[in-house]
C-alpha cells in the first residue's frame, strides 16, 4: 500500500513522520510503519533523498540498479556512513524527556527536535514516565527509521505523584495508575495506605522509583473517593494533571477583603456609560460575566462598545491573588464542575457584570462603517450598568422569531439585537473576504444526571446570537493589539504562526489525488488558499477527513510578546483583550492598558514589563494547553461512559476517517469510534490509499470518507476513553470473540 501511495503521480516526497500524520497512524502503531519502510528500502522499491524524504523507485529503475550495481555501493555507503556515525556517537550524549510505553519501550523527546528517539525496552535503564534523562545515540537515523538510544543517566523524576486505584491485600497495597503510560504499579507498604481500600481512587506520592526488575514504592497521600461516587472520576483526572482545585488561605483571605459594592469614590478618572443602553449575552448556566456590548448607529457609521469587566483594579500585581492566578493560568471548564483562575468572589461577584448593578470595566469603544472598517476607537475606563443579562438562546430566539413570548419580553432591547446581526454579518463578511479561516468542526455538550453520570451528548448549536458575541469580541481583540503595537509598549499578544509549507503541500496533494481542484501552494501558503480548499471540499463525503487533515498540519496558536500575526484569522494584530476574569494573559494586558491610559508607562515601567512578559507568555500558553487536553480528556471519559449503557445498540453515523486498520464512525451526537478492520470477518479488507476507501476482496463491500453507515456498539473502555464499533449486519459472533480474548 505505501509502494502504491508513493507511485502516484501527485504523490511529494515526505518524512516517516508527515506519512503517519497524514495516515492518521497512532503513536503506537508506528513502529510498524518505520519497519515497512525499511523492508521496502531493502527491497530497493523505495529510496530517500538528500532530504530525507521517501519517494518510489520505478520497476525499471531497479531493474537498472540491479544491474549495474548500484544496489551494492549504496549498501557500501551506507556501512561507512554508519562507521563514521558510530566513531561519533561514543561521545555523543542527549538530554531530553522520557516518555514511557505500556509495552516496555519508550522515547525521548529533545527539545528542538522534530523526531523523538526511540528507547528498546532493555535500554530504558529503569527510567519512569517524564523522566529527564541523559542518553546515548546507539543508532543513526538510516533511511527512514528513527535514531535508536540507550538511558544511560536518570537526571531528573519530574512526576512525584500518581492518581489511580488502590488494590488492597493483607499486609501491603497496590496503586493501579490512571495514566497507561506509566508501565508498573506503585507498590504501597501497610502502613502507608492511609485507611484507603481496594476500589479507592487515590494519590500517592512516589518514594520510590524502582528498577526494571521492581515496581516503584509509595505512600498514599490523598483519597479521592470510592470508584464509581459521583464527581471523582473527574477529579482524579483533574488531580492526575496537577490542576490546583482549591486557593490557599491566602488568597481567600484576601479576596475576602475585597468590598461587594462599589461607591462614588470608585468612579472618578472614569467615563460614565451607566445611562447606556447594554447587554450580557452568555449561556443560560454561565456564572463569570466578562463581557457586555452596546452598539447604536449614527448615519452610516455603527457604534459598537465592547465593554470588559476591570478585574485589575481588584487583583494587584504580586498579590496573593495575581500569583495565584499566574499559577493558574486560565480557567478550567471540565464537564461537571469549573475550576476558576480566581475566586468566587471575584469571578461570580463583584467583577462579574450582573445586570442591574453599576460595575467598573475597561471599554473599546470602535466607529464600524458600512463595509466594516474600525475607523475610529477609544479604549477607556469606564463605569456601566447592564441592561440586562441575556442568553444566547433567546436572542437566538428572537432574530429568527421563533419565539412571540421572549420577543414581547425584551422588546425594548429587539432593534438593538437586529442592529448587532445586521453589523456581525457585515464584521463576518469583511473578516472572511480577508481569508479568515473556519473549521466548523462540532463540539460536544455533555448532561449528567444528578449522580455525575451521562444521560445525553449533542452537538453544541452555534447560531446567530454565538456569531455575533464572537465577532464583536474579534474585532476589539483586533482593535486594541493594533493600537499597542504602533504604540511600541510592551505587550501579550495571541499569535499563530504561518504553517509548514511542505506539510500543507503534502496535504494539497492527497486533495488533488481525491480530483479536488486545488491550487498549487506558493512557498509560504496564505489563509485565503486554506479557505479556499475548505470551500472546494465543502459538503463533499471527504471533508470531514480532509478539514481535520489541514487542522493538524496547522501550528497551535500561543501567546508571545512579538506581534507576528494570527494566521487562522487572517489578522496582522491581535491579543486576548476580553476575558480577564478566566485568562491571565487578559488580565495581564489590561494592567498595561491603565499604565498607560494614566501616563504611567514610564521608561521603568517598559523595561519592567520586558522583563516579566515572556515568562507570562510561555507560561499561559503552557497552562492553556494543559486546561485545553484535561477538559478534552473527560469529556472522551463520559462520552466512554455514555457508549457503555448503550453496548450492542445501533446508532447511525457517517465514517469520518479510514486507515488499513479500520475505519472512525461518527455519530449524529459527536461520539466517534473505530471499527477494527481483523474484526469485519466476512471478507479480507485491502485499503486504497489514494480513495480512502477498504474494500472487500471477495465480497466488493466498500467503505469509503464521508458514507452513512450503521453501526452497533462493540464495546467502550473508561481506561483509554474509547469507543469500538461494528458494522450493524456483522456477525454478532464478534461480541463472543472479544469476550473470550
Amino acid at each position: 500500500m505505501l509502494y502504491d501511495v508513493m507511485c502516484c503521480k501527485e504523490y511529494t516526497p515526505m518524512r516517516a513522520k508527515d506519512m503517519a500524520v497524514l495516515l492518521q497512524i497512532p503513536a503506537g502503531k508506528r513502529e510498524e510503519l518505520h519497519k515497512t519502510l525499511d523492508a521496502l528500502l531493502e527491497e530497493g522499491k523505495i529510496t530517500v533523498n538528500k532530504r530525507g524524504r521517501y519517494e518510489a523507485v520505478r520497476e525499471e529503475k531497479r531493474k537498472d540498479a540491479k544491474k549495474s550495481g548500484k544496489k551494492d555501493r549504496i549498501g557500501e555507503k551506507r556501512e561507512k556512513k554508519e562507521k563514521r556515525g558510530k566513531n561519533k556517537r561514543e561521545e555523543a550524549y542527549l538530554t531530553g524527556t522520557f516518555i514511557s510505553n505500556p509495552k516496555g519501550f519508550g522515547f525521548v523527546e529533545i527539545e528542538d527536535e522534530e523526531t523523538d528517539i526511540y528507547i528498546p525496552e532493555e535500554n530504558t535503564c529503569g527510567a519512569f514516565y517524564k523522566d529527564l534523562v541523559q542518553i546515548q545515540i546507539v543508532k543513526e537515523e538510516r533511511e527512514g527509521h528513527r535514531r535508536e538510544g540507550k538511558v544511560v543517566k536518570i537526571l531528573e523524576h519530574t512526576v512525584t505523584s500518581v492518581v489511580g486505584t488502590v488494590e488492597k491485600s493483607d499486609s501491603f497495597g497496590f496503586l493501579i495508575p490512571d495514566n497507561r503510560k506509566i508501565t508498573k504499579d506503585i507498590f504501597i507498604p501497610i502502613e502507608c495506605m492511609k485507611n484507603a481500600v481496594t476500589g479507592d481512587k487515590a494519590i500517592a506520592q512516589i518514594k520510590k522509583y524502582g528498577s526494571s526488575k521492581r515496581n516503584p514504592e509509595g505512600k498514599i497521600i490523598e483519597i479521592l473517593g470510592h470508584e464509581g461516587e459521583k464527581g471523582v472520576d473527574v477529579l482524579s483526572v483533574a488531580k492526575s494533571y496537577e490542576l490546583p482545585m482549591e486557593f490557599p488561605e491566602k488568597v481567600m483571605n484576601q479576596a475576602e477583603k475585597i468590598k461587594t459594592e462599589l461607591n462614588e469614590g470608585d468612579f472618578f478618572g472614569r467615563m460614565d456609560l451607566r445611562d447606556w443602553t447594554m447587554v450580557t449575552i452568555d449561556g443560560e448556566d454561565a456564572k463569570d460575566l466578562d463581557d457586555a456590548v452596546s452598539l447604536t448607529k449614527e448615519g452610516e457609521f455603527y457604534r459598537l462598545g465592547v465593554h470588559i469587566a476591570d478585574v485589575s483594579n481588584y487583583v494587584q500585581y504580586n498579590s496573593a491573588l495575581d500569583r495565584e492566578a499566574l499559577k493558574r493560568g486560565t480557567s478550567v471548564y471540565l464537564v461537571d464542575r469549573v475550576i476558576p483562575m480566581l475566586p468566587k468572589k471575584l469571578s461570580n461577584g463583584i467583577c462579574s457584570l450582573n445586570a442591574g448593578e453599576d460595575r467598573l470595566a475597561l471599554s473599546c469603544l470602535m466607529d464600524i462603517d458600512k463595509k466594516g472598517n474600525v475607523v475610529g476607537h477609544k479604549i477607556a475606563e469606564t463605569v456601566i450598568h447592564v441592561t440586562e443579562r441575556m442568553t444566547y438562546t433567546n436572542v437566538n430566539k428572537i432574530l429568527t422569531h421563533a419565539d412571540e413570548a421572549v420577543t414581547k419580553k425584551y422588546q425594548e432591547l429587539v432593534p438593538m439585537f437586529f442592529l448587532m446581526k445586521e453589523l456581525s454579518e457585515i464584521v463576518r463578511k469583511n473578516r472572511k473576504k480577508r481569508g479568515a479561516i473556519d473549521f466548523d468542526f462540532p463540539e460536544s455538550k455533555v448532561i449528567l444526571d444528578e449522580n455525575g453520570k451521562p444521560v445525553d451528548i449533542y452537538e453544541y448549536e452555534h447560531n446567530s446570537a454565538t456569531d455575533l458575541i464572537e465577532d464583536f469580541m474579534l474585532l476589539a481583540n483586533e482593535t486594541v493589539a493594533e493600537e499597542y503595537y504602533f504604540n511600541e509598549i510592551p505587550f501579550v499578544y495571541r499569535t499563530h504562526e504561518e504553517p509548514d509549507s511542505e506539510k500543507i503541500e503534502s496535504v494539497f496533494s492527497m486533495i488533488r489525488a481525491g480530483k479536488i481542484k486545488v491550487k498549487k501552494a506558493k512557498e509560504n501558503v496564505s489563509p485565503k488558499e486554506i479557505q479556499q480548499v475548505l470551500k472546494e471540499i465543502e459538503g463533499l463525503e471527504c471533508e470531514p477527513f480532509f478539514a481535520r487533515l489541514l487542522l493538524r498540519s496547522m501550528k497551535q496558536a500561543k501567546y508571545t510578546t512579538d506581534c507576528i500575526g494570527h494566521f487562522g484569522l487572517a489578522a496582522r494584530y491581535y491579543c486576548h483583550f476580553t476575558s480577564p476574569i478566566r485568562r491571565y494573559p487578559d488580565l495581564q494586558i489590561h494592567r498595561i492598558i491603565k499604565e498607560n491610559l494614566r501616563s504611567r508607562m514610564t521608561k521603568e515601567k517598559k523595561q519592567h514589563y520586558k522583563e516579566i512578559l515572556p515568562d507570562v507568555a510561555s507560561r499561559s500558553s503552557m497552562l492553556e494547553r494543559r486546561a485545553e487536553e484535561v477538559e478534552r480528556e473527560t469529556v472522551k471519559m463520559k462520552k466512554a461512559e455514555y457508549m457503555m449503557a448503550h453496548i450492542g445498540e445501533e446508532f447511525e453515523g457517517i465514517i469520518s476517517g479510514v486507515t488499513e486498520w479500520g475505519f472512525y464512525v461518527e455519530l449524529s451526537n459527536t461520539i466517534e469510534g473505530l471499527v477494527h478492520v481483523n474484526l469485519l470477518t466476512d471478507d479480507y479488507y485491502e485499503y486504497d490509499r489514494e480513495h480512502y476507501t477498504l474494500t472487500g476482496e471477495d465480497t466488493g463491500k466498500v467503505y469509503k470518507m464521508g458514507q452513512k453507515i450503521r453501526v452497533k456498539v462493540l464495546r467502550a473502555d473508561l481506561a483509554t476513553r474509547t469507543v469500538d464499533f461494528l458494522p450493524a449486519k456483522e456477525k454478532t459472533a464478534v461480541f463472543s470473540y472479544l469476550d473470550e480474548e
